[in-house]
């Protein structure tokens, strides 16, 4: 095995120079040369301007609605003697709002906006939903769905905008009934 030489000091400098220098030039090279490469700007995008029958509009339940129907599902199970949940959901089934009525048990929060969910999906009550799992029963299947009596739709020109759940009282008929009551305060 040969011992490499001790290169002096001056050697050192140099040669360390050298390499920096042609890294520099290199780096300078490689970013002129894809610089030039480039050829003139892009022009901006265009703006496209639709026209005829290529959009749609569509009616949504406001903050303030969803939060009047809230108020009287839970004034309707209050009457009631019931300990509820009610979820307000958009067309889309997003969630506008959801409150858990004092009182009510912890599964009912997820329950209502579940049952409010469906009720917008198929723009039905839910009550009437669950006598189609006889001929469907993969209905049940579909994720975010509940099959159980207690959630109402919202519509506007005869199309669903909005979901009501309720859920905690001791039958879906009750919950079913102070969805309806959220529903019936919006007209």
């Amino acid at each position: 095995m040969k011992h490499a030489r001790k290169l002096s000091k001056r050697t050192r400098v140099i040669t360390g120079a050298s390499v920096a220098a042609a890294v520099a030039l290199g780096g300078v090279g490689a970013y002129s040369a894809s610089a030039s490469d480039t050829g003139p700007a892009a022009p901006a995008a265009a703006v496209a301007n639709v026209k005829g029958n290529t959009t749609t509009s569509t009616t949504h339940l406001t903050a303030d609605a969803a939060a009047k129907a809230a108020r009287a599902a839970l004034r309707a199970a209050a009457k009631a003697n019931q300990k509820v949940s009610v979820a307000v959901v958009d067309r889309n089934g997003n969630t506008l709002l959801t409150v858990r009525g004092d009182g009510a048990g912890p599964q009912s929060y997820e329950s209502a906006v579940k049952k409010a969910y469906t009720a917008v999906s198929w723009n039905a009550p839910t009550s009437e939903l669950t006598g189609r799992l006889d001929q469907a029963p993969t209905l049940k299947d579909i994720p975010g769905t509940l099959f159980l009596a207690g959630g109402v739709p919202v519509t506007a020109k005869n199309a669903p905008i909005a979901g009501i759940g309720v859920a905690g009282a001791p039958s879906g008929t009750l919950d079913e009934q102070f969805a309806q009551a959220g529903a019936d305060s919006l007209r």
